[in-house]
């Protein structure tokens, strides 16, 4: 009887333990596909918003200014591209691009080319993920809480975290609008 109960008791403990490994999401080695690298056009980010866009210049460390044909500002653009490249997602760093008008409300937030499996990025679209941002001014940006991303967790943190340096440094360095 008491060898019984100490059977079914292993057991139960080892089902259990078995679930909650198997519920946790972990980076998997071995089996998967080698990471693909998604190439995203810069130009086609920035026309994606602003489809007048010819050109695109440096401002200074953090933004740049979007120009329209007769040199016009429409806009302006921020890449973590040159930083963050310590923030990792689920395959590798996870460049992020942010398009605002001219007073510097959020017009659109996007990954740029990245190692990150497609069909999670998807998903993060699909559910509006990058949307949270989006006509915002920069210190409203900055009380965005986004979380809650299962399945694609390691993107989504990854991309918040593009986001905050961006939102921290660019606010600080805010180029003329004229």
């Amino acid at each position: 009887m008491i060898f019984r109960m100490k059977k079914q008791l292993l057991v139960t403990v080892f089902c259990l333990a078995a679930i909650t490994i198997s519920g946790q999401e972990r980076p998997r080695k071995g089996k998967e596909k080698p990471p693909v690298l998604h190439e995203v056009s810069n130009k086609e980010v920035v026309q994606s918003v602003y489809p007048e866009a010819e050109k695109v210049e440096k401002v200074n460390e953090y933004w740049y200014k979007i120009l329209d044909a007769s040199n016009k500002i429409i806009g302006f653009a921020m890449s973590s591209q040159n930083f963050c490249k310590e923030i990792k997602g689920y395959h590798n760093t996870t460049p992020i691009m942010i398009l605002t008008d001219k007073s510097f409300t959020i017009k659109k937030i996007t990954l740029l080319s990245n190692y990150e499996t497609l069909g999670y990025v998807r998903k993060l679209e699909r559910r509006g993920f990058f949307c949270l941002w989006d006509g915002k001014n920069l210190s409203e940006a900055k009380a965005v809480e986004a979380d809650g991303y299962t399945g694609a967790t390691y993107t989504a943190k990854a991309v918040i975290q593009n986001v905050a340096f961006l939102l921290n440094n660019g606010q600080k360095k805010l180029p003329k609008t004229n």
